[in-house]
């Protein structure tokens, strides 16, 4: 059973050390890989690297960990160039080549497909998401990788499950280990105890060179975005905010929700679930 997420601790303050900023991170991370089970001893890990602060971090944080680790397990970064108009993977490939990582860098031109089938002023990330999934499990296995490491963080998380309560009528937010439809495929989210704030913070450290999205870039009012400001509004007044959804989170009370399977499983010991009064 996965221990509580803590709450109630204060954010790091921003002139904070670089080498204590990654000692949090490398915290976080490790927290979750015990927790979660994200290693095991001779995973071969595909890294998505889209070019990003999060997923640098990410890259440059495993790689921290693999050398510590008492287990062995291997990492190939990957880079997918999705035929974005403007985009050049070239400082990524390089950076890559000169820190020594396995790499890849995988061109499929979803891009032409997202605009073709999305309308004008509609978000493009929820097909764009799907689209980059699916090629990213075809090239795990190609690559005979056992897991699939992506770089969602604490604040993606929390605004997940704020974009599902708000916008599509359920409870979900983005799990630290999940098991892809058909089995094939296992994603691991080492940064899901991490906070966007401190992974910027790193990155800024580090120096990346990062790759603009320009085609998330082109819609100011996408949802997820929305959500963000909000949190930032409501967290100006309530401190740790982001933390105590996460912890949230890691705390379900299943008997105190209305979806009718969860009282299946809960009542499974006595009896049926009672008759739903109107």
């Amino acid at each position: 059973m996965s221990r509580p997420v803590q709450t109630g601790k204060p954010e790091q303050p921003p002139n904070r050390p670089a080498q204590l900023v990654e000692r949090d991170l490398l915290h976080g991370v490790g927290r979750a890989v015990a927790d979660f089970d994200l290693i095991s001893e001779g995973d071969r890990i595909l890294v998505a690297v889209s070019g990003g602060k999060d997923s640098y971090s990410l890259l440059v944080l495993l790689e921290t960990l693999r050398r510590r680790a008492p287990v062995h397990f291997d990492l190939v970064a990957v880079h997918l160039d999705q035929g974005q108009p403007g985009h050049d993977p070239a400082p990524l490939a390089d950076w890559l080549r000169t820190q020594g990582f396995d790499h890849r860098i995988v061109r499929e031109d979803t891009y032409s497909i997202v605009v073709d089938k999305i309308p004008e002023g509609r978000s493009y990330c929820s097909m764009c998401a799907r689209l980059r999934r699916g090629i990213l499990y075809r090239v795990a296995r190609q690559l005979q990788c056992t897991k699939i490491a992506l770089g969602h963080h604490r604040d993606d998380a929390v605004e997940t499950l704020l974009l599902n309560v708000f916008f599509a009528g359920k409870l979900a937010a983005i799990p630290a280990r999940l098991l892809s439809d058909d089995g094939a495929s296992i994603v691991i989210r080492p940064l899901i105890y991490c906070a966007e704030e401190t992974l910027a913070r790193f990155a800024k450290s580090q120096r990346f060179p990062i790759l603009p999205c320009h085609l998330c870039g082109s819609q100011p009012d996408a949802q997820r975005k929305q959500m963000k400001a909000l949190l930032s509004r409501l967290e100006a007044e309530h401190p740790n905010l982001r933390q105590t959804m996460l912890a949230a989170l890691g705390n379900v009370n299943l008997s105190h929700l209305l979806d009718r399977k969860a009282g299946e499983v809960i009542h499974l010991d006595s009896g049926p679930p009672p008759r739903t009064q109107k």
